[in-house]
């Protein structure tokens, strides 16, 4: 039997919501339209004032034969919503959707074929992202997949699993100890790491069959904050993985990238300032001493190559604000 021929898939839905009363129907409907059902579907209302809960529970009568369950708890975050979904489910299965986003009608369907009778743990596949201003575009996380020759080590240097396409071994995440709450924000990216760690299989397929809409709320907005979690995250599984710098020198990149795009230049500078103090700390907190070694220390190049960083991200800071500067000497030259 195919799996658009069952009756359901024994796969429960966990929705962290915040203060989505606008896009809960949304996700909700994506879930509801699917060609193969899930068996259930768990929405926690993270401490929203706005309405959400009651938005969520408008969709009750259109959830059939679906068992759906709304929660509510204080504010804690994403990660402790979908843990608190996690305790609620009783399926093999768990697939995670956050409520700015939808499911296209196969998504459950397609992800119960790719792991039947394969062994994998995890399955994930490609996405449309959604611009606030409309524009959507097609975001190729298989073809990251399908180029690396070592894919777990591929995934640490460039993060190509979005949450809320992945179907997952309800056990492995359980036996992960689920989302670390301590995280304010990537706590997926450490999560799908510590399940995976182990050598465990999974896979990314060509189909892009969610739909990430980016909002101003949303929890990957939040760019100084995601990239100090990144920091934390890399330098914790950096041990066990050699491409610690290369995944610094890309979440550096990345709030780079999304400072500059809003014209927080300051805000870009810094992180590029940054960039050689992370690289430092995390060489002095992931290189350990031999029993019959002295520690290793810092090599010169990477101080050498740290003090030309410094050099050239300074002169950028005058360059940037050369008539502030200038403003202050002639200032000082009046005192």
């Amino acid at each position: 039997m195919s799996p658009d021929d069952q009756r359901s898939a024994d796969v429960s839905v966990i929705i962290p919501a915040y203060r989505a009363r606008l896009s809960i129907g949304r996700a909700l409907a994506s879930v509801i339209a699917q060609t193969l059902k899930p068996q259930a579907v768990i929405v926690v209302d993270d401490g929203s004032d706005d309405g959400t809960f009651d938005a969520a529970e408008s969709m009750r009568a259109q959830m059939a034969d679906i068992a759906f369950t709304v929660l509510a708890q204080k504010n804690l975050g994403a990660g402790a919503a979908r843990n608190r979904g996690l305790t609620e489910a009783t399926t093999t299965y768990v697939a995670f959707l956050d409520a700015d986003d939808e499911w296209l009608p196969q998504k459950i369907a397609r992800s119960v074929t790719a792991l039947e009778n394969t062994g994998q743990v995890l399955v994930a596949h490609d996405y449309h992202r959604v611009e606030a201003n409309g524009t959507e575009h097609t975001v190729k996380c298989a073809q990251r997949f399908k180029q690396a020759h070592d894919p777990f080590s591929h995934f640490f240097r460039l993060g190509f699993i979005a949450t809320s396409t992945v179907v997952v071994q309800r056990d492995a995440v359980l036996a992960a100890g689920g989302f670390d709450e301590t995280l304010a924000t990537a706590q997926d990216f450490d999560l799908w790491l510590k399940i995976l760690a182990g050598g465990a299989h999974f896979s990314v397929f060509d189909e892009a069959l969610t739909r990430y809409h980016v909002t101003g709320g949303s929890i990957s907005s939040f760019t100084a904050r995601r990239l100090a979690c990144s920091q934390r995250i890399a330098c914790r599984h950096a041990p066990s993985l050699p491409d610690l710098w290369y995944r610094l020198l890309a979440v550096h990149y990345e709030a780079f990238a999304a400072f500059h795009s809003n014209g927080q230049s300051f805000q870009a500078l810094t992180s590029a300032a940054r960039l050689p103090w992370a690289l430092l700390v995390a060489t002095m907190t992931t290189t350990l001493p031999q029993p019959s070694k002295p520690r290793i220390g810092t090599p010169k190049w990477l101080v050498a190559a740290m003090s030309v960083w410094v050099i050239g991200v300074f002169g950028a800071y005058i360059y940037r604000f050369q008539d502030l500067m200038i403003a202050a000497l002639n200032m000082l030259k009046h005192l």
